[in-house]
């Protein structure tokens, strides 16, 4: 019972989409309405407001930690363990790509997949962000850095965390990151993704979703 509340209170945190209740606070339009649909940073800057998209990454980001680390803090004091920790890092994401609060038209978890890293290992998380910097610095392309960052997540959280259900947890993450980012692996294949500093517009990436 103790798990299944962990984890309905962590898909729960994780529906709150922060694009959709940023956007609206500061009076702009619906980001699932326009650009990418995508509800995230990224489209959120396309309106120019830095601000707000600043502000998206910041509450997506931080819902993936919260979630995370309240559970860390009491999940032994209510006579759960690592099984239920793991199962609430995938609870709040799959909270943020298939939000109840919001007819379960999410983001695609990049903001939110590292807060769970940092949650679980502040070297998790930092080893994650170093593999997105180089791979942004070699191919200047923020969807493919992402993936490439998520492909190597759970070899990182099995070298630092063990193979365990905290390997088992990254890993459902990552490959439901690679397929929120579907369109995108289309169109990197098909030459077409946006490029970092482009202007903004169509599919493409600026920063992390």
């Amino acid at each position: 019972m103790t798990t299944i509340v962990f984890v309905l209170l962590a898909y729960l945190l994780g529906s709150l989409s922060f694009a959709v209740l940023v956007s609206r606070a500061f009076g702009l339009p619906d980001p699932r309405s326009f650009g990418s649909k995508n509800p995230g940073a990224t489209n959120v800057l396309r309106t120019g407001k830095k601000a707000a998209a600043a502000l998206t990454l910041l509450g997506d980001a931080a819902k993936g930690f919260i979630a995370v680390f309240l559970a860390q803090r009491f999940a032994a004091a209510y006579g759960a363990g690592d099984a239920t920790i793991a199962a609430v890092a995938v609870a709040v994401f799959l909270g943020h790509l298939f939000p109840l609060f919001f007819r379960f038209q999410g983001g695609k978890g990049v903001a939110t997949a590292l807060g769970i890293l940092l949650a679980l290992k502040l070297g998790l998380g930092l080893a994650v962000v170093a593999t997105w910097l180089l791979a942004a610095y070699m191919w200047r392309t923020s969807s493919l850095s992402a993936l490439i960052a998520a492909g190597f997540a759970p070899f990182y959280a099995g070298a630092i965390l063990g193979f365990n259900v905290y390997f088992l947890a990254v890993a459902v993450v990552s490959a439901l990151l690679f397929y929120r980012h579907k369109i995108n692996i289309q169109n990197l294949l098909a030459g077409k993704e946006g490029r970092i500093g482009s202007p903004p517009g169509g599919t493409g990436d600026a920063p992390p979703q």
